[in-house]
């Protein structure tokens, strides 16, 4: 019989390796390409339009394989019958067919956004930061990536590997979306250490521009810190500091819960403890080149005064062609007072290929 310390063990893992499969296994779909683009130095292409994301347009080509990324603000018309989410600058959001407001020569760029044949509203190209093919079909509105690297090395026979996913769901006023990531290190003569992380977030657009009400929820198993599975669950209110084609910026305040299983042999008993919840998304992107994400929570104690929790993740990703990209993550979290003789910190690095899917 399997010892009850490997059991609690393995349960969760189970759970996590389980949830991991259901985010990597995600839908592909794919529609005539009839869209057009137009550059301003005439370039004309017709394509299937992919997405706006980080001043990338995005687009696919019947004889190209794989995406190209078209710089938006060298983008001079677009046309397409698909229905798109169009995001703004100041938080709007619309829903429709796309067309460009003839101008005179030199006046900035105006993209249509056509709900309806008597309903259209006339953007300037450079307030929109994000486009996002959107159907009638629920299994086509996803998008995502997964990354992953190995280490090996023969020497002390060290292994070490990641493993990570993310999926969104976007709407026209709220979002969804879940993430997985793994990290596992060995070598001879010590014992396997490893973290997994499954990750949650739903959030909606408020009336107000720019705000926004969200829903965050975690797993965490992690060896080094002894924890067997830890449910950390909070809600609050944020708002986009900075959303531009260059940067966004995310400030969020809120509240939560969280729930801490430790392991069998470290004989601490399971805590309960209320929280209070200050935390940051900051995302920096270069065209063709470099893009930068970091997200930094972090959870005071109410009903533990004194101790905090601290999470922080971090992702600089570096073209390589078309969706695959090289990443380097840092990854780490804190308990200023962790219970006994555990630890209070669980941090490291790893480098690897991205892939993105969908609508990137």
């Amino acid at each position: 019989m399997e010892p009850k310390a490997s059991r609690d063990i393995h349960a969760p893992l189970r759970t996590l390796l389980f949830c991991a499969v259901v985010l990597l296994v995600t839908p592909m779909h794919a529609r005539d390409s009839t869209d057009i683009v137009v550059m301003r130095n005439g370039d004309r292409f017709t394509c299937q339009i992919k997405a706006l994301s980080s001043g990338v347009l995005y687009a696919s080509f019947d004889y190209i394989d794989g995406t190209v990324s078209l710089q938006w603000s060298k983008v001079a018309r677009l046309e397409s019958k698909q229905l798109f989410l169009v995001k703004t600058q100041d938080g709007f959001v619309y829903t429709g067919t796309l067309d460009t407001k003839e101008g005179e020569p030199g006046r900035p760029v105006e993209i249509q956004v056509i709900e309806a044949p008597d309903n259209e509203v006339t953007l300037d190209r450079a307030r929109i930061v994000n486009l996002d093919q959107t159907s009638e079909k629920f299994w086509q509105r996803f998008n995502g990536e997964v990354n992953w690297g190995i280490i090996y090395s023969k020497g002390n026979q060290s292994t070490q590997y990641s493993l990570g996913s993310e999926v969104v769901y976007p709407r026209e006023r709220w979002s969804a979306g879940a993430t997985f990531t793994s990290t596992l290190s060995s070598s001879s003569g010590t014992s396997a250490s490893t973290r997994n992380v499954i990750g949650f977030g739903v959030q909606r657009l408020l009336r107000w521009d720019n705000w926004f009400y969200t829903g965050l929820g975690d797993f965490l198993q992690s060896t080094e810190q002894g924890i067997n599975l830890q449910t950390n669950l909070a809600a609050g209110i944020g708002r986009y500091v900075k959303n531009t084609n260059r940067a966004s910026i995310t400030v969020i305040g809120g509240f939560g819960w969280q729930n801490t299983k430790y392991n069998a042999t470290s004989a601490q008993p399971n805590q309960n403890v209320a929280v209070g919840l200050l935390a940051t998304q900051v995302k920096l992107f270069k065209f063709k080149k470099t893009n930068l994400n970091v997200t930094a929570s972090l959870f005071p104690a109410i009903s533990q005064p004194g101790r905090a929790y601290f999470v922080i993740n971090a992702s600089y990703y570096v073209k390589l062609f078309s969706n695959l990209s090289w990443t380097t993550s840092f990854y780490g979290n804190w308990d200023s007072r962790p219970p006994g003789q555990l630890s209070g910190s669980d941090y490291g690095t790893n480098s690897g290929l991205s892939w993105t899917f969908g609508n990137r």
